[in-house]
């Protein structure tokens, strides 16, 4: 597996890669309301690193560099528990300085777990009823 800098020619694969691992992991949201062209939107200005093995994108994660925020890590659902987004996630902390921070969605058990067993902390939660997420930072 190999993490490189995504290029234009990689978001066609990755705005169907960011649909759907949303559709098929964000059970709290409205899949109807998802769009492909959500990665355009969700992703810009942003530095985006990709996971790639066999010319095949497995994941990406998409930084905000001017605040060392993580702002997606997202693995396609036929790679998860593989080790594709714990690379990334590496790739993205020797990216920034520290400490980086990302938001995760508090109702998303998953990732909440993946980000603490990887080091990460819980700040504060934010955001109202329907849509709390949890600042997590990183700092060695």
């Amino acid at each position: 597996m190999k993490i490189r800098e995504a290029n234009k020619d990689d978001f066609p694969e990755l705005r169907h890669l960011y649909l759907e691992s949303r559709c098929k992991s964000f059970y709290w949201a409205d899949v109807e309301q998802m769009t492909l062209e959500d990665f355009d939107q969700h992703t810009l200005e942003e530095h985006i690193i990709v996971a790639e093995e066999n010319q095949s994108i497995l994941g990406f994660a998409s930084l905000y560099l001017p605040d060392n925020f993580i702002h997606n890590l997202f693995v396609h659902p036929e790679f998860s528990g593989k080790g594709v987004g714990t690379k990334l996630l590496q790739a993205s902390i020797e990216k920034m300085t520290q400490p980086i921070r990302l938001k995760c969605v508090s109702k998303n058990h998953k990732a909440m777990k993946f980000y603490q067993e990887h080091g990460w902390r819980k700040v504060v939660e934010e955001g109202n009823l329907e849509e709390k997420y949890w600042v997590m930072v990183y700092k060695v």
